[in-house]
């Protein structure tokens, strides 16, 4: 494997006698994806597909300490140009190499080892275990996301939404969940609750199929090949349910392919005797800011 030259993508260090103690790759990264789904422009793809990924710097991790840059996925955007800098825009990174991308940039920083702690069910005791990232890292890059789907005489091709897109949706649900609870107040009028209550589930609804609109990037009917995303769009507006329903689940399914599998745990007799079951799972799931602190 050739030695990879940070000077290449950073700019005025030519003449610093420092470089050479710069950073250096620690691990190499197959990307789920392959590096497909990028628009031209916002990913170099090495010769290999191995993707160098750098530890994080201090100023890294202070910006995964910062709530609101992580919230709207500033942080993780700046953290992943940092340290994968072959991903020149982490914004359009298709959704399935997330996860891949920051259990790479945990290794390189921290190592192949990780602590989760959780509360056993049945007796609310913690219990902390101890997960090989290199394993879950792994099983995340052999998996293929298949484009294509048929629904009767159409031929569907599908894309996993782009980081952008799967922030600016989870932000907009967030917000209209807020607005949920809002409604349970008290003071407020039955009858206002029930128009703001209206108004949410109108937006949430629009925001679920526009989403699905956006994942498909071509109908194929015959000779006919349908690109526009406008027409897509009216297209998914107005389709038969049946249509609706078939392109979700082949996006569900294909998307579950790339969720961290859960970690099975066989109780301890002294778990059990308290009321534990004999197996367990614990949901494989980080918060980034806990993630690397």
């Amino acid at each position: 494997m050739s030695e990879f030259d940070p000077t290449k993508f950073s700019s005025n260090i030519e003449q610093n006698p420092l470089r050479k103690y710069f950073r250096q790759p620690k691990v190499y990264i197959t990307l789920p994806s392959k590096g497909k789904f990028y628009p031209e422009g916002d990913i170099e793809i090495p010769e290999t597909n191995e993707f160098p990924v750098f530890a994080m710097t201090a100023k890294d991790e202070l910006t995964m300490k910062t709530p609101d840059a992580l919230l709207n996925g500033a942080a993780t955007v700046d953290v992943i140009r940092s340290c994968i800098p072959t991903i020149k825009n982490p914004w359009a990174m298709p959704s399935i190499d997330l996860d891949a991308a920051l259990i790479a940039i945990r290794i390189a920083t921290y190592g192949d080892q990780m602590e989760i702690t959780t509360k056993v069910p049945g007796t609310g005791e913690e219990r902390t275990f101890t997960i090989d990232l290199r394993q879950l890292l792994n099983k995340l890059v052999t998996k293929e996301y298949d484009t294509e789907t048929v629904i009767n005489d159409m031929k569907v091709s599908i894309r996993p939404l782009t980081y952008k897109e799967f922030t600016d949706a989870s932000l907009k649900t967030f917000e209209e969940q807020r607005i949920f609870n809002l409604v349970n107040d008290d003071e407020i009028p039955d009858q206002e609750k029930l128009a703001r209550f209206n108004v949410s589930f109108q937006k949430l609804t629009d925001l679920t199929v526009t989403s699905l609109a956006k994942s498909i990037v071509k109908i194929t009917i015959g000779d006919t090949e349908v690109t526009n995303n406008v027409h897509i769009d009216e297209f998914v507006k107005n389709a038969d349910k049946d249509f609706y329903n078939q392109v979700l689940a082949h996006i569900e399914t294909q998307r579950d392919l790339f969720v961290l599998e859960p970690l099975k745990v066989t109780s301890s007799e002294e778990d059990i005797a308290a009321g534990a079951p004999k197996e367990y799972e614990v949901p494989i799931t980080f918060d980034q800011s806990n993630f690397f602190v």
